[in-house]
């Protein structure tokens, strides 16, 4: 088009496909991720500053359905758990199930995880070591009543003293230098026993026998852990048990009797052994009123007879 003598110019301007702003929508993504790592720290510095008492209480928290959690009831302001709601029972509706918490069962669950995540351990160093891998057939490894028990054994014919002494082989040595710094990562104590087959000495019992055989064998063990890095005070009793402790279906005389039992003991364990030795149930000897009381027999009351001498006037 003209007007007159000059041509109308027209410019079109192309629109930007780009989106307004785009450039600080990384801002808003950087910030959500931001708060959730902030958030999972705290957590994590939460449990690890929190007691085994309330640990166990959040666990059962979780256990809880989401609708019992959230339903109305006592609140954490009258209750002694550290999250509210919760309740075993799915169809309670009052909140939080109060109840008295046991001690004893809490030390129970801890000593279940710990001696787990023990033998654990010990089955990993077993296998990263090649040593200790050969030798695996000397080895048995399991959970019983009364803790974590580590038999070391004579699997093979192949002793692990020398013949009738506690002169401890290389290969023994090997074996209890490498297990004791893996025993000082949980605080349960350990009780270490001897044991021998039936093969008595000549002169039997009545001189140096298999029962002092087993107990210089679990002795010299016991040195070879302190050696190997074990903390001395985590043992808590040397037995020697001769030949009274055979491994099922085997005889007397088998090889395999002749071994050394590692019990990493539990907490009801290790209390029922401190209780049988406590110091506050012995009677002490030297006090004559004690003596007199052990030997003396009771009436038939249940009193002591007193038959001391009258005393006499000074």
């Amino acid at each position: 088009m003209k007007q007159g003598n000059r041509p109308i110019i027209v410019v079109k301007k192309r629109k930007s496909k780009h989106h307004e702003g785009s450039h600080g929508s990384w801002k808003i993504a950087y910030a959500d991720f931001m708060t959730a790592m902030m958030a999972f720290f705290m957590v994590m510095w939460l449990l690890s500053i929190a007691s085994p008492k309330e640990l166990i209480q959040i666990a059962d928290y979780f256990k809880t359905p989401l609708k019992v959690a959230l339903s109305g009831g006592p609140r954490s302001s009258d209750s002694v758990s550290p999250i509210p709601g919760g309740g075993e029972d799915p169809t309670q509706k009052t909140g939080e199930v109060h109840k008295v918490v046991d001690l004893d069962a809490q030390k129970r669950k801890l000593d279940d995880i710990r001696l787990n995540r023990l033998r654990e351990n010990l089955d990993q160093l077993i296998e990263a070591d090649p040593r200790l891998k050969a030798l695996r057939p000397h080895l048995i490894i399991n959970m019983v009543e009364e803790g974590l028990r580590i038999q070391i054994i004579d699997s093979q014919n192949r002793p692990m003293f020398k013949t009738g002494s506690a002169d401890v082989e290389p290969y023994m040595r090997d074996i209890l230098r490498a297990i004791a710094p893996v025993l000082n990562g949980i605080p349960n104590r350990i009780s270490l026993a001897g044991h021998t087959d039936d093969f008595q000495y000549a002169s039997g019992d009545r001189g140096y026998s298999n029962w002092e055989l087993s107990t210089d064998r679990a002795n010299a063990s016991r040195r070879e852990l302190v050696i190997g890095g074990l903390d001395s005070g985590k043992i808590l009793r040397v037995l020697g048990m001769a030949d009274t402790m055979k491994l099922k279906n085997r005889g007397g005389n088998d090889a395999v009797n002749r071994r050394i039992s590692l019990l990493v003991l539990n907490h009801d364990t290790e209390a029922a052994i401190e209780k049988e030795n406590a110091e506050s149930d012995a009677v002490q000897i030297s006090d004559p009123a004690a003596i007199e009381q052990i030997t003396v027999p009771p009436t038939p009351d249940g009193s002591a007879v007193n038959t001391a001498a009258p005393s006499q006037p000074r």
